[in-house]
This record gives C-alpha cells, structure tokens and sequence, in this order.
C-alpha cells in the first residue's frame, strides 16, 4: 500500500502560545542516506558498432572515460524503436503494457497500442519525485499522443505531469537540431538564438542542463538529482558543425561493407564479442518478406561519386555523434568540478539500432521517408558539401545502418533481429562500483534500468501507487552484474520483442525470431516462418537450428504467444508508414473543414493544425495593406516541406514546397494595391502522382481575381515527422521559402486572420463569406 501520513500528534488549544506543533505529518520524504545522484543519457538511433568503446570509428571521449572507469555492457537490448523503448526507462514495464507498441504517430486504438501510459504503471519520475529527489527532464520526449502536442492540448502525459520538475527540449519523434521545436516545462518557445550565432541543439540542451544542476546545487546541495538527456543525435536529421564533420573526412571511404569486417575484428580483439563470432549477410531476408527500402547496395557496385556521397553520410554522422558527446562531456566535467561525479550513477546508452530510414542512396531530407516518396541521387549529390548544415535533413544510406549494426542482422525497427534491438550501454558510478574498464554480458534490457535505480537508490516500485495497483515492473535489477564476472549468470528469463509487424522471444540463452519485414504491408502473420538461435554460443544470430531443435523452437514460439497476451501486443500490425502515420486518431477538437488562425499567437503544432495533405484546399487571408505592406501572411512546414502565402516587393506568392525538392512552386500576382483586399489560393486536387502524391492546378487570388494559375504537386504525408508549425503573420524557425528569412513578419498593414478551407466548396463563394466572418472579429 501507498505510504499513510502520520497522525498529528501535537496539541491544539485555542491559543498558539498553549498549543505544541508537530511537524512530522506534514514532512517531505527525504531520500536514502547516500542515494546516488542518476544521470541518465540516451541517444537515439545508434547501433553498438558505431562507438569507440565497442571498437568503433567514432570517438566518444566521454563514454570512453566513463567506460574506463566503469562497465560496458555487450548484451543489453532495447524494443528495436524510440517512443517504446522510452516508455521503458519511464516505467519499467514492457512498452506494450504502457501502451506504447509502437511510435506516438502509429498509434491504433488497441490497448498496447494507445500511446497514453496507464495508471498501474506509475513513472520513475513520481516514484524518486515522492522519496526525495529533484528529477529534470532534457532534450526528446516522444512519448506525449501525437493529439496533445498543441499549446490547447492535454497535459496529462507531459513530462511534468509524469513526475519531472523540470522538462527542455522537443515533444515529438525527431526535431531539427538548428531549428529545433522546443517547450520549456509546460510551454512552446522559441529557440534562443540562431545557428549564425552559434546555435545547435546539442549545445542548448547542455547549457539548460548545466543551469538546472547549478540552481539545484546553489539551493538544494544535499538533494539528490535524476537527470534523463535524450539528444536529438543521433536521430534524423543529421546535423553537425563543419569542425567535428572535418575530424571525419576520408574516415570511411573503405566503404560499409569493410568496416563490417574491421569492426567485427576489432570487437573480438576488445572482448565485446566471442572469438569466432560469424558476419551475418547485409540483406537476409528473402524477397517475399523483404522491403526494398531497406536494401543494402553493395558498395562495389556503386559509382565513384556515389562512394564519395555515400561516405559523406557517414562523416557527417560520426561528427554528430562526436559534437554531441562533447556537450555531455561539459555535464560529466561539472559534476566532478562540484565533487559529484563520485557519486553519480551515470547510464549512457542508445535507444535502438541503428536508422535504416535513410533509403539505399541515403536522403537530403529523411522526410521523403515518411511521405513514401523515393530520394534522388542527383540530388543528393548536389548536396554533398551541404550535408549536416541547416540546408539539409539528411540521414546515411542504409548501407551504413547495416554496419553501424555490425555483427548482426538488419536494424532499427526489427525487433526479431539483434541489429535492431543489441544497443551500446555503459555504466559508470565511481562510489557503488568496484569494476573499472571491465565487460558485462549479461543479458539486459531497457526494462531493467527502473529496476536498477531503485535498487541502488535502496527503494521499491509500491504495490498501490494514487489509490491504484501497480503492475509489477518487468525489468530486473543489473545491480547483481556491477560486482559479477563478466560471464557470470543474469537474472533476466525471458524478453519477448514486437514492433511494426517483426516479433520474436529470449529465453535462457535461446532466441526465436519470425520472418518478417518491418512496415512491409504484407500482413499473413500465420505464414511467418520462425528461426532458431541459441544466442548464449552465437552472439551474431548467424547459425538458424530451427530444423535441428523443434521442441526448443515451438517452446519458445508458444513462449511468445503467452507473453504477447500477457502484455497486450496483439493485433500485430505492418502497415506501411505513410498509412499508419495519417491514421484518423480522436482529437480533442472535432475534425471541420474550416479553420480559423489569427496573428500574434504561438505556432500551430502539426498534429492539430489543419490536414490538407492528400486534398483539395484553400486559404483565404483577410488583410488592409499600406503602400510598404511586407511579411508572411500564412506559413506551414519548412524548407524540407511545407507551404506559405507572403508579400514580397510589392506581390502576393504563394510557394508550396514539395519535399525541399527544386526548384519551388511558386506563383506571384502584380503589385498589390493598398486598402482592404482578400488575398489567397485554391488547390483542386485531380490524380494522384507515380508516389502517391497529390497532382492538380493552384488558383492564386487576389480579391475574386485569379491572378496565377498553374499545375501544382503536393505531398500527402506529414510535412514533417515533428516539423515546424503552422504560423500566422510570420514563419517560425526554419522557412518554407528560400525566398526571404525568418521570422518575416507581416508589416505594413493590418493581418486580420485566415481561414483554411478543406471543404468541396468553391473558393468565391467562400471569398465574401470570410471577408465578412474576419472583419467582424
């Protein structure tokens, strides 16, 4: 049962100076004497080849120093995607029992599939909040519905209301890292300054981190702290300064399919993998369950210029990863400048493989992904000295995710393979553990670090937490490993894994695996073939005995099936991204076909903004213009996607950006002259496009004039995963258009609002109607 508040045992007359106080039931709870501060730091999207602790070409300085002076952990596992693996380290339970089965955009109305975290399973934040502990918040979040990400939206599921006390970073999946979308605590802000002053995301989250452990030990030094940093790094888009992407040139040039082989060696000469461990092929799955999105191109096959480009994806990688290890290097440098490190358990770790979402060519703008659009190599060379600047969302070929993945099969995304789900993890904690520079194999999971926190911390998850029961976590302490032999035994029994169509099972060194491709769309579960792997002697997963051990096979297939129904995994679902991304979800405000936005407020976030992707639509803006009027009147999206309507020189344009694609749509009037005009643009949607996307002709108006007309293609997938939201008077971070900078407010005039139509009306019959609906407000 929850702790009860004790007993007022004091006197109350009715006199002060006659009565005694008692102030124990009203005393905060302090922590365990000598709890260890928690610093948590968790990247995205990193396969455990990648890093110099595992024998990696990427330096990690700090995780080196931090590894060197505590564990690295060679068999620790993630739920192979971000939002899931997330909901773990906020829970301790298994992501489908938080109802995160799958990213917060998937989601599909099933209870493992929600993406509302339940009440019987309490967050670590409220649990260290409840016994002492100050606990902060920075940097990705992921784990807010998709519908609640709006200046209106619920609470609930934000981080504060999760048990943090601080929170600074991006609510959604990815965000760009020089204009990234911010919130500070409960609210949207601005980012502070630009990337010509010196901006970058990796950096900012530093500085906040920084200023929160400085408050806390001006006011509080004797408060223990749980600090969670999740970088955007090193998720999409790739994003560097040109000094750390420098350090790389030339780096990989030997090709992803070389590196597999030195890698491997390297990895084997450090111990993190066997002697004798086997290389897994770069593309195993046979053509009828595979996707061609995450082809692996042999790099012999590949033009000098795609060699060039191609190890230029990966220089630019390397360089994130790099930068923004040295900005975690300024946290770990205070903590021990203020005498802290020593007894700070630091957990730095990845949430699951490495990204496989960057395509067999790799992508200028990862959001061509998401809108199931193909890249082009053309373009994408045109790019190449561009790579990890602000003109640029790009993401390395898949080719590098295979490597990056290195000895295993495949990558983020496949649950059922090591490749998606083995991810690097090392602890450091110079005052509890004993081992320095030591391996642990133990077998692990992002389940078990809430375990391991509180049983350093010396407390328990309550059986009742707020008047309900808890789930029992699922995760198993690590603790037992920190004084063990690198091969002593763990604790951990079994592990079942699914996303996005994939599934497989762990159970005392045996592994099954279903064959089946992520987001393939080809459903037939039942014809799944199932694979064999005894793990414990073939780290790799190279050698299937399916055949020679059925008993084992069908134990372990029939293991899943109780685990999946103990947990809420099914239905299982592997429906293409683009499908599961535009799922009609329940919104707290009911879909319309109008809506109406005025100047002067915050941006409009994507999830509940106006959907006019795969439509026709129309946007009329009701304005009075002087001689100079100037300035954005609409914007949405930015330049890897998105659509704007602005006043430049004198004219009207409007420019849809189709995927940051060249050259832009753009369609522009004649001068404009003052007073009170109506001013917008009409898509009428009539095919679709080779890819899906939207095909028709765009009507520019001005009053009830067409003043341009032309053929226009427009996307039908989000403009981008997280992207930049919908601004009225001016555009917010990064631009729609090349054709001015940001913010461009409108100046000159009076904006008085604008109206989104998604309806089959026409656009005159709507021109009067929202003159006059404008001008009355």
């Amino acid at each position: 049962m929850s702790e009860e508040r004790a007993p007022f045992a004091g006197t109350i007359k009715l006199d002060v100076r006659d009565s005694v106080p008692d102030w124990k039931p009203f005393e905060l709870k302090r922590a365990p004497e000598g709890a260890p501060n928690v610093l948590v730091v968790l990247y995205d999207d990193t396969g455990m080849a990648s890093w110099s602790p595992y024998g990696g070409r990427i330096n990690m300085p700090t995780m080196d120093r931090l590894a060197a002076n505590g564990l690295t952990y060679t068999q620790w596992h993630t739920t192979a995607l971000c939002s899931p693996t997330r909901s773990t380290f906020l829970t301790g339970r298994n992501h489908h029992a938080n109802g995160m089965g799958v990213i917060m955009e998937g989601t599909n109305g099933f209870p493992g599939f929600s993406g509302r975290i339940p009440e019987e399973c309490a967050s670590i934040g409220h649990i260290l909040q409840d016994n002492g502990y100050s606990t902060f918040w920075l940097g990705k979040n992921h784990n807010v519905p998709e519908e609640d990400v709006s200046s209106g939206g619920s609470r609930s599921q934000w981080p504060l209301a999760m048990g943090f006390d601080r929170f600074y970073g991006f609510l959604g999946g990815e965000t760009n890292n020089w204009y990234p979308d911010l919130v500070e605590d409960n609210h949207f802000i601005e980012q502070p300054y630009s990337p010509d002053e010196g901006y970058h995301l990796s950096k900012d989250l530093a500085d906040q981190a920084l200023k929160i452990l400085r408050d806390q030990q001006s006011s509080n030094p004797s408060k223990p702290w749980y600090m969670w940093f999740c970088p955007g790094a090193n998720h999409a888009p790739h994003h560097a300064p040109e000094e750390y992407i420098a350090k790389y040139e030339g780096a990989f040039d030997d090709g992803y399919e070389a590196y597999r082989e030195w890698v491997l060696q390297r990895m084997i000469d450090r111990g993190v993998m066997p002697e004798g461990t086997a290389l897994t092929p770069f593309n195993p799955l046979p053509d009828d369950v595979s996707n061609a999105a995450d082809y692996v191109k042999p790099w012999d096959s590949l033009s000098d210029d795609e060699k060039r480009l191609f190890s230029r994806f990966a220089e630019v990688f390397a360089g994130f990863s790099e930068y923004t290890d040295a900005q975690v290097g300024r946290v770990i440098d205070y903590l021990e400048e203020t005498g802290q490190l020593e007894n700070t358990i630091v957990f730095y770790c990845a949430d699951n493989g490495a990204s496989g979402e960057g395509s067999p060519d790799g992508s200028v703008n990862e959001n061509k992904f998401f809108n199931g659009y193909p890249d082009d190599l053309a373009e994408n060379l045109a790019m190449l000295d561009k790579l990890g600047s602000p003109d640029t969302y790009n993401h390395y070929p898949t080719g590098w995710a295979a490597a990056f993945s290195t000895p295993f099969q495949m990558f983020k995304r496949y649950s059922q393979f090591a490749g998606g789900t083995c991810d690097p993890m090392v602890i450091s904690w110079p005052k509890g553990i004993t081992a320095k520079g030591e391996l642990r194999h133990q077998y692990h999971h992002s389940t078990d670090v809430v375990a391991t926190i509180l049983d350093v911390i010396g407390i328990e998850m309550p059986d009742v937490y707020r008047g309900v029961k808890q789930r029992p976590l699922d995760g198993v302490s690590m603790q037992p490993s920190f004084d063990a032999q690198p091969d002593g035994p763990t604790n951990k029994k079994v592990q079942y894994y699914s996303m996005l169509g994939t599934r497989g099972v762990w159970a005392d060194g045996w592994k099954a695996a279903a064959i089946h491709a992520p987001i393939s769309g080809k459903g037939h579960f039942d014809d799944d073939r199932w694979e064999l792997y005894h793990v414990d002697v073939d780290r790799s997963e190279s050698k299937d005995l399916a055949a020679e051990h059925p008993e084992k096979l069908k134990e372990l297939v029939d293991l899943w099936f109780s685990e999946a129904e103990d947990n809420h995994v099914l239905p299982l679902d592997d429906r293409v991204a683009r499908e599961q991304l535009t799922i009609e979800r329940p919104q707290a405000e009911a879909p319309r076909t109008r809506y109406v936005y005025y100047p002067d407020t915050v941006a409009v976030p994507e999830s509940v903004a106006v959907n006019v992707r795969g439509r026709s639509y129309k946007i009329i803006a009701d304005v009075v213009l002087e001689a100079d009027a100037a300035g954005v009147i609409f914007a949405h999206g930015s330049r890897f996607g998105g659509h704007a309507l602005f006043i430049k020189d004198g004219r009207l344009n409007y420019v849809y950006n189709f995927l940051g694609i060249p050259p832009e749509q753009t369609f522009t009037s004649e001068a404009l002259s003052a007073g009170p005009h109506t001013l917008g643009m009409e898509f009428t949607r009539e095919s679709a496009g080779e890819h899906g996307e939207s095909v028709g002709t765009c009507k520019l108006y001005v009053d009830d004039e067409v003043v341009a007309e032309g053929p226009m293609r427009a996307q039908i997938g989000k403009f981008t995963l997280c992207g930049d939201g919908l601004c009225v008077g001016y555009d917010s971070a990064d631009t729609v258009s090349r054709q001015y900078t940001n913010p461009f407010p409108f100046s000159g005039g009076q904006l008085l609002g604008v109206a989104v139509d998604v309806s089959k009306e026409q656009y005159l019959d709507l021109e009067l109607e929202a003159a006059a609906m404008l001008s009355r407000e």
